[in-house]
């Protein structure tokens, strides 16, 4: 029988990264940028939180010495400032360099997974580990404890049992989405996204908001590269173990026709989506199985046909998504 009782959390503790992941896409995405390079982003933001992590741990004599702050913070500085590197080359090649945008994107992706895989593997030589992965126990703890106070039922399990930073994510998602339709900044944001040519007429200054919004964007996604490591995983760093959980979070962009309040319940959606073919029998046949795997992308195609038949301005991406903005043809 289908337990959806313990079907929620983990659709929920699936969907997180991807949360994290799409909202910071969008954010980005509302400045006009298309930053394809989201997976590698939070591939570095995972391998920053856990090299900040491994150091943390082995400047200890003992783990129980462990602070709780410090446990927290270290990882956390470490996975913001990686990931706001990598916002920062982005912008430098796209906004001021005026590269193409989807090729830039896609350097990043292969350039940040590069980069988690070098000093990942380099870590784990460090921990002298016989197996091909590094375990953070000490420091994950503090990620994925639950945030309240144990309890039983049903309502807790499936509403209170997780780690700070699902919480974390749900209220940057929320927040975002009041942001940008009840501030001045978000109208502005907006205004550079569909028409940068009359948001610098209004002397908004077009460049300060594509770095800032790239910049923040690609912090919040590093921030599902260090949820994924730090609570999904226990603190256990492998090597190419994300997936496509980056591309996921960008389809989910679309999904959620650019608002980031929808990809609240839609990222949990998307996580069930993604586990579905471990609670649904599929008997000796591996090709059911894997038709089950493509059911995000499949419902990902079908809402973005809707979108595209409905021609709702509201449901489309900002006009100037992904094309560079040339002041001197103004």
């Amino acid at each position: 029988m289908f337990d959806i009782i313990s079907f929620i959390p983990r659709a929920v503790v699936q969907g997180v990264p991807l949360l994290f992941g799409s909202t910071g896409e969008i954010l980005t995405e509302k400045s006009g940028n298309l930053n394809l390079g989201i997976p590698g982003i939070m591939y570095v933001g995972g391998i920053c939180g856990v090299i900040g992590s491994f150091f943390y741990e082995n400047s200890l004599a003992d783990k129980a010495d462990i602070n709780a702050v410090l446990a927290i913070g270290i990882p956390l500085l470490c996975c913001l400032l990686g990931s706001l590197l990598m916002g920062l080359l982005y912008c430098l090649l796209t906004v001021t360099l005026r590269a193409n945008q989807n090729v830039t994107g896609l350097a990043m992706t292969t350039f940040g997974v590069g980069v988690g895989n070098f000093f990942g593997g380099s870590l784990i030589k460090l921990s002298g580990s016989e197996v091909p992965s590094i375990a953070l126990s000490g420091t994950s703890f503090y990620f994925h404890r639950p945030l309240f106070a144990e309890s039983q039922g049903w309502f807790y399990q499936d509403f209170l049992s997780y780690g700070f930073m699902v919480y974390l994510a749900v209220g940057i998602a929320l927040f975002m989405a009041w942001f940008m339709r009840h501030t001045r900044t978000g109208l502005h944001l907006r205004a550079v996204g569909e028409n940068p040519n009359t948001a610098d007429a209004a002397s908004i200054n077009v460049t300060k908001y594509k770095y800032l919004a790239t910049c923040i964007g690609s912090m919040i996604a590093g921030l599902g590269g260090l949820y994924y490591v730090m609570d999904y995983a226990s603190g256990v760093w492998s090597n190419n173990a994300f997936g496509d959980r980056g591309w996921l979070a960008i389809a989910l962009v679309i999904f959620t026709i650019w608002r980031s309040n929808v990809g609240v319940f839609s990222s949990i959606l998307f996580g069930g989506l993604y586990i579905l073919h471990m609670y649904i029998p599929t008997g000796a046949n591996p090709a059911v199985k894997e038709l089950y795997k493509m059911l995000p992308y499949i419902v990902t195609i079908v809402v973005l046909c809707i979108a595209s038949l409905r021609k709702k301005r509201e449901d489309q991406p900002p006009q100037h998504l992904g094309l560079p903005y040339f002041r001197e043809e103004r």
